[in-house]
Formats: C-alpha cells, structure tokens, sequence
C-alpha cells in the first residue's frame, strides 16, 4: 500500500517537473518568437522594393538630412537637362521648358524669356539644330540655406554639318518647398545664373 502510494507520488513528481519545464521551454520559444517577429518588421519596414523594367530593385528608408546633397545634385541635373535638351520642335522645346520652370523660380522664366525674345529658339527650329546637356559636376556650399550651388557642364548641339561643344557654368541658390510630382526632390532654384557658356576651342 505505502509502496504504492510512493510510486503514485513519485510519478506526479515527474509529472509536475515535466511539466514545468515544457511550460518554461513554451515560454522561452514563445518570447524568442515574439522578438524574432518584431525585429524582422522593423527590417521590413526599413526596405522598400522599386519594380522597374520587370525587376524588383531594393531601396532602403533614410532620413532626409542624410540625402539632401544627393537630392540636390540630382535637382539641378534635372534643371539642366530639362532647360538645355532641345529639338528643332516647339512642341519638345515647351514641353521640356515647362518642366524646367516647375523647378526654378522667376530667374529661370526670366532667362527663357531673354532666349526667346533673341530668337534662340526659331533659330534651332529653322537650323534643325538639337540642343543636349551633360552635367559634368555640381559643386554645393551646405553651410547655411538657401544652399549655393555651382554647375559645370557641357553642351552639344549638333547641327547637319556640323557639332559644335560649349562649356557651361551656372550658378544659384536652392531653397526647400514642398515635393510634388512636378518635383519630385521639393527643392526651387532661385537667383539662377549663367556664369560661363562658351564654345570648346579644338586644338
């Protein structure tokens, strides 16, 4: 009977710490899974993927402070390239004027106007002359707003007979406004400039 009654208690004491332990083993997988969970959302949540041309292109989250720069040499790039890509077509030449304006203010209105009032752009149209642009370097001072900046670049105009290469050095000052799918960076150029545009002397 007592042989009895120790083997019962002996077997719920096995019992008991059995149970105990796949209650603590429970817990401990449990926590690790909740904190595995967690960590792999915040990793998530700091990706973003792009699908361009069929691909999906990883992009990573960051602060804006820690891309200003690139944000505002790509700015400028665009400016350029949009101000300065022409063909011997006034419905390009609008069109890609108008997207320039959207990133700049009244001085870059001010220079189209100028150009157009000389007659630069019917003489492309009757020329058959096309305009392109390539952004060698932008320099930045990012001491204080609005920023300055410096562009270099080159342009190309290609006419029938010929090509002709000029270099080109604008200058001017950036300051924030709201981003918006005219642009995109939320940056406006003002006080824009034109430093330098001279044609290339072979030697």
């Amino acid at each position: 009977m007592f042989t009895q009654l120790r083997n019962i208690d002996t077997a719920f004491s096995h019992i008991k710490r059995f149970s105990l332990f796949l209650i603590v083993a429970c817990v401990l997988v449990s926590g690790f899974a909740v904190w595995k969970s967690f960590a792999m959302v915040r990793e998530i949540t700091g990706k973003v993927y792009i699908l361009a041309n069929g691909k999906a292109l990883e992009a990573f989250s960051a602060e804006r402070k820690d891309n200003v720069a690139v944000e505002i040499r790509d700015h400028v790039k665009m400016f350029h390239y949009w101000f300065f890509t022409l063909d011997p077509d006034e419905k390009v030449i609008a069109s890609n004027i108008g997207k320039a304006l959207y990133l700049a203010d009244g001085s870059a209105k001010k220079e189209y106007d100028n150009l157009k009032e000389q007659g630069y752009f019917t003489n492309l149209i009757s020329a058959n002359i096309s305009q392109s642009i390539t952004v060698d370097s932008v320099l930045l001072d990012m001491q204080e707003e609005p920023f300055h900046f410096r562009c270099y670049a080159t342009q190309q105009l290609v006419r029938s007979t010929s090509t002709v290469s000029r270099k080109l050095v604008t200058q001017g000052y950036l300051r924030n406004v709201s981003r918006s799918d005219n642009n995109p960076h939320g940056f406006l150029i003002q006080r824009w400039e034109t430093v330098l545009n001279q044609d290339v002397v072979k030697p």
